[in-house]
């Protein structure tokens, strides 16, 4: 069993802070595509809305990978949670007072990600920080579990509240799920990096240095390619599901909550199996997760056809699952063995091509569900990656 990280305090404290706050995430992505979609009716918007949530991610997320190799990493940490709060309750207020318009909702979209491309390379430093090197894997898998557990509330109670009570109180209750973590970030004491002798890298040749570490490791490059391919139609099927929710099934916010609910399940699953597997071998890609990124894509197709409510929510499980298997197998791979003075940067890259072609994958599926419909527009996006995907997969092999 992979729980090692558990035996240290300092990751204990960031993982049950951790919880609230992520819990308040997964209410607001819900919360905003549901708001996305009754304000427009439109898949396209919908899309644009994920797409813009995700875009800073590309732009930015480097520039903050190097900077998260040079700052304090608690002290960002805590700023990034702060602002986060803030964005939060603005938006509620915004919202309570009638203001909230498409166009805002798309800038507050903007700004959410671009204090979230800051956040990403801070996680995946500060978390491997709490603990030796020898529990960096159980971080990566526990952060995982501790993530989908939330995808798999978080959602269910955001639906029900927007349900019940309207998306105004859903909106404040999200705000104060962040003080919890904020609290516990201050106790924090992650241990000190391995300094390198000599002056410190100037900016952009540290930025290069991350890109150079990417090129010239294969593994690395792989995991990150691997990633970006089922990121696409996968991820980008997640992120449209108020489409599918409420556009196929005509089921509202309660059934997106259960939809993004379902896709958390399957994530959960794979996150504890994972843990309960023997652990990865340093320098290669498992062949399990290659599988499972094969099958998630082939099934695409199917989520697209299928007339069945049942039916869609078994699949969008298998989905969560795929995705969450090799997610964290690509990022435990890149992980492993990884200098603490390249984690920022070289971790912001894998988010960027693994966010950036979720965002993509949103803006794509969503045009072209309003161009030639749903079921189409999901059999023609998972053919196209499944091909794709079995391309790189076949140049693994080969070079193996």
């Amino acid at each position: 069993m992979n729980f090692d990280a558990f035996r240290f305090r300092q990751y204990r404290r960031y993982v049950a802070g951790n919880l609230f706050a992520l819990n308040g995430l997964w209410m607001q992505r819900v919360t905003i595509g549901w708001i996305a979609w009754d304000m427009t009716a439109s898949a396209s918007f919908v899309g644009l809305i994920a797409f813009v949530s995700y875009a800073p991610s590309i732009v930015t997320g480097p520039f903050f990978g190097v900077l998260v190799d040079r700052i304090r990493v608690k002290r960002a940490a805590m700023a990034t949670q702060v602002v986060l709060l803030l964005l939060a309750f603005v938006l509620f207020a915004t919202y309570a007072q009638n203001l909230l318009t498409p166009a805002l909702l798309a800038v507050f979209s903007g700004l959410s990600g671009i204090v979230s491309s800051a956040y990403n390379p801070i996680r995946m430093s500060l978390a491997p920080r709490l603990v030796d090197q020898k529990a960096v894997a159980s971080v990566i898998t526990l952060g995982a579990i501790n993530f989908n557990l939330a995808r798999l509330t978080g959602p269910a109670i955001g639906g029900w509240m927007i349900a019940v009570w309207g998306v105004g109180p859903s909106l404040l209750v999200q705000s104060f799920l962040y003080l919890p973590f904020i609290f516990a970030i201050s106790f924090l004491k992650p241990r000190p990096r391995s300094h390198r002798p000599g002056p410190v890298e100037p900016f952009m040749q540290a930025m290069a240095a991350g890109i150079r570490y990417v090129r010239h490791h294969d593994l690395t490059r792989r995991a990150i390619l691997i990633t970006a391919a089922f990121a696409f139609v996968i991820r980008g099927v997640l992120e449209i599901l108020p489409v599918l929710a409420d556009g196929v099934f005509d089921k509202g916010a309660s059934g997106l909550g259960l939809l993004t609910s379902a896709a958390g399940f399957g994530a959960l699953l794979a996150g504890v199996g994972k843990a309960f597997l023997p652990s990865q071998i340093v320098g290669r890609l498992p062949l399990p997760a290659l599988i499972s990124a094969v099958i998630g894509v082939a099934l695409v197709p199917v989520v697209g056809q299928s007339t069945s409510w049942e039916l869609t929510l078994v699949l969008i499980a298998i989905l969560g699952f795929t995705t969450s298997l090799t997610a964290i197998s690509m990022q435990t791979a890149i992980q492993l063995g990884l200098d603490d003075d390249f984690r920022g940067r070289v971790m912001s890259i894998w988010v960027m091509l693994g966010i950036g072609a979720s965002a993509a994958g949103a803006v794509v599926l969503g045009s072209l569900a309003d161009q030639i419909g749903f079921g189409l527009a999901l059999g023609l996006g998972g053919g196209v990656c499944l091909v794709l995907l079995g391309w790189l997969l076949f140049v693994i092999w080969r070079d193996a």
